[in-house]
């Protein structure tokens, strides 16, 4: 393992889904589910699900970058959304679940944006792709029983799956 560990934050509907791709990926160390995006210093599920904090939902990621490249990381991270929905994922709605990559450096932006960039070309989605790019925010770690919440509840995070994610990546991801 490299002595450098380097982060990747995304925010891409409910942070239960998002945790299991990326942790179960080669080069990831760790991986928490929290808030960022918003005006309240470390808020709670309950306050940012109501929707009055401006927060997202999002999944901060520590990885080996002699392991996996950030792109590798973006690459993925399309794969587990709907790019084209800025109103939420699938059948979480609002403003805490909307789609945003936060990029912590020029590198990160650099390849986010070109990313982005390649994927509205593919012209794989009828609709425009509407993910944001934006600069990291303070990240603050959610409370415990929503960490690796797809291994503590695995029943209840089938059913959040089969609310049309697995649908949409099967759809639109399974020959990319």
């Amino acid at each position: 393992m490299s002595e450098r560990i380097e982060t990747a934050t995304f925010a891409g509907g409910c942070f239960w889904c998002m945790v299991r791709p990326f942790d179960t990926f080669p080069g990831i160390v760790k991986v928490l589910s929290g808030y960022t995006g918003g005006t309240v210093t470390a808020p709670t599920y309950e306050q940012v699900k109501s929707q009055t904090t401006g927060h997202t939902e999002a999944v901060k990621i520590w990885f080996d970058p002699s392991q996996v490249t950030y792109q590798q990381l973006v690459d993925l991270y399309w794969q587990q959304t709907d790019p084209t929905d800025d109103a939420g994922q699938f059948q979480d709605r609002g403003d805490n679940y909307r789609p945003v990559i936060f990029v912590n450096s020029a590198e990160q932006a650099a390849t986010a944006a070109a990313s982005k960039a390649a994927l509205q070309d593919r012209e794989q989605f009828d609709k425009p792709i509407v993910t944001k790019i934006q600069v990291v925010q303070p990240f603050f770690v959610a409370e415990e029983r929503h960490q690796q919440f797809y291994k503590k509840n695995a029943e209840r995070f089938e059913q959040e799956e089969a609310g049309g994610r697995a649908d949409f990546i099967q759809q639109h991801w399974q020959n990319h």
